[in-house]
């Protein structure tokens, strides 16, 4: 685990937020600076009224006086509505400066990132710790100043009318700075571990409401139930230990909070028994001591909500420091017109953290425009075979080769434009049919995505809806069979057009009809293309011209179907157990 940031390195990546809002961010300051200005002279005015008005009789100056105070109490009103109004909207802008950078930092990071951390996770730093960071954003620097400058002002004023007295006033203000010091870091850790749980609460209920059909199809409703409980009794550990961290903080503050009246009280009474101070000046410094219990207790609160924005921020930090495990090398060509020849050369793979190697001394010669097939037992490394292509992930060992170049130098987005995806599992967007299919090139046009459709022989089920291209598919294509799923994603890559085309799996838990349609559409896509086909259905990769055999991350048995059938191999062996 990353050791917590201090707290200078915390505020100057924080203050970066600040600069394109900076005319709000002086607004919003202006105006605390003058509520605390206000607030301090406040206290002047009724000293005078006591000490010089009244005793003089001058009932002029008493109403002026008055009036001030009245006007002083207004204007203080006004500059807390701008606080309250353009505060919040300085952290809502931050905030969505934050989201953005923390979404397009998570668009550049590798696969291997999102393959160890929850999606849960990801979407409680979004959204939870984003808004608590806003919050302070907004009320920790204007609350801060105010505090300031309120306390420096009236202890201006209370050492010109009372010296000793004001000194006095002093002692409580160490006392509480050192019992904040004390609570900091106990509780910085009480809210990062809240945090924690909120997210793993976000990411139990992401897992059972996206399996609520598996969950429901094997009854297991009281297994997610129980889980779910256990996830939430953490979490209310974790809040109750917040809440007694908060507890003994709060309670040693308020203590020395109520004691500042008690201090001031008996230090003007002692002081007026030996004639150092008079009444007016008494009550003038208890004005200035509830003056004073204001900011204390925003300077309490400071600490408090500091702890949990530095808490939240810390876990935003700890995103934003992610680097991609895949990156563009300084001198990254981009390939352009890729003809889609592929060669893997000696290439060893495992992922990140596993010991064991899932590719080993992996070598295939893929010409252009042919078709060649991958087959192998579950777990045999042809998906990651496939995966290296795109470079969604990286070889430790050997090179592949696109073109004759190395994928590590070229630009990366130029390699994956050349390269089509369909997978197993196909993932739909929750937004039309036309959103979909648009999502391989945005800028088609209403003809290009209807040939797309034709293509991948899904243009007769979009016309027959009321909405036709604008049908809703649902959260993840729910609204659609496998079939019209898969066929919508091959219509996506028949709109991206790419030189390369990767099938993962794309027809082995259709129905037959499907898989005929599904077949057409593929051995279209395919011609003239590179085309790679990982398979367990004999029927998916008879008509390919070469089928590699992967065993234990190696490459055992290669050949046409009929040459493998011949050689009473792997493949064989395969054929006979109906694997296919």
């Amino acid at each position: 685990m990353k050791e917590h940031q201090g707290t200078g390195s915390i505020v100057r990546r924080f203050t970066r937020y600040y600069r394109p809002h900076r005319g709000l961010f002086v607004l919003d300051m202006s105006m605390a600076a003058a509520r605390a200005g206000m607030g301090v002279m406040i206290p002047v005015l009724v000293r005078a009224i006591l000490k010089d008005y009244l005793p003089a009789h001058d009932l002029k100056a008493t109403i002026v006086a008055i009036g001030g105070i009245m006007v002083l109490t207004f204007l203080s009103c006004a500059a807390a509505y701008v606080n309250t109004r353009w505060g919040h909207v300085l952290g809502t802008r931050m905030e969505t400066d934050m989201r953005s950078d923390l979404f397009g930092h998570l668009q550049k990071l590798s696969f291997s990132y999102f393959d160890r951390t929850k999606t849960g996770h990801i979407m409680s730093r979004i959204s939870n710790d984003l808004f608590t960071i806003s919050e302070t954003a907004h009320h920790l620097p204007e609350e801060l100043f105010t505090s300031v400058c309120m306390t420096i002002g009236a202890f201006f004023f209370m050492f010109r009318f009372n010296p000793p007295l004001a000194v006095v006033s002093l002692i409580p203000l160490p006392l509480m700075v050192m019992w904040g010091m004390i609570y900091r870091s106990r509780m910085r850790n009480s809210f990062r571990r809240v945090r924690e749980r909120i997210a793993d609460i976000n990411s139990n209920v992401e897992n059972a409401i996206q399996g609520i059909r598996e969950v429901k199809a094997f009854t297991n409703e009281d297994y997610e139930i129980e889980k779910f409980y256990e996830v939430n009794r953490e979490f209310r550990s974790a809040k109750e230990g917040m809440y007694r961290t908060m507890a003994g903080f709060h309670a040693g503050m308020l203590f020395l909070v109520d004691s500042y009246f008690l201090v001031v009280i008996g230090g003007g009474a002692l002081l007026m028994h030996f004639g150092r101070i008079d009444l007016a000046d008494v009550v003038t410094f208890l004005i200035y001591a509830r003056f004073m219990v204001r900011p204390i207790r925003q300077m309490v609160g400071f600490i408090e909500q500091y702890q949990e924005g530095a808490a939240a921020f810390e876990r935003f930090t700890e995103i934003m420091d992610v680097e991609p495990d895949i990156t563009d090398r300084p001198s990254a060509v981009r390939l352009e017109g890729i003809r889609g020849d592929i060669t893997f050369d000696h290439v060893w793979f495992k992922y990140d953290g596993s010991p064991d190697w899932v590719l080993r001394n992996v070598n295939i010669r893929i010409e252009k425009g042919r078709r060649v097939a991958l087959v192998g037992e579950s777990g045999a490394g042809k998906s990651t075979l496939a995966s290296l292509v795109p470079r969604f992930y990286e070889a430790q060992k050997g090179r592949l080769l696109i073109d004759g170049h190395d994928v590590t130098g070229l630009q990366r987005r130029s390699l994956r434009e050349g390269v089509g995806l369909v997978q197993q599992t196909v993932f739909l967007f929750d937004s039309t049919i036309r959103e979909n299919i648009m999502f391989g090139r945005p800028e088609a046009s209403e003809e290009e995505v209807m040939e797309a459709a034709r293509r991948a022989h899904i243009l007769p089920f979009i016309e027959s809806l009321p909405d036709g291209l604008d049908s809703l598919v649902g959260e993840h294509g729910v609204k659609l069979s496998g079939g019209q799923r898969q066929r919508v994603s091959i219509a996506r890559v028949f709109l991206k057009d790419p030189p390369i085309l990767i099938f993962d799996e794309a027809t082995s838990s259709l129905d037959s009809e499907s898989e005929g349609l599904i077949r057409a559409a593929m051995e279209e896509l395919c011609r003239d293309r590179t085309t790679i086909i990982i398979a367990h259905r004999l029927s998916t990769v008879q008509w390919v011209d070469h089928t590699y055999v992967v065993m234990n991350g190696s490459v055992v048995e290669e050949g046409s179907h009929e040459e493998l059938l011949a050689g009473r191999g792997h493949y064989h062996a395969l054929y006979e157990s109906s694997l296919f």
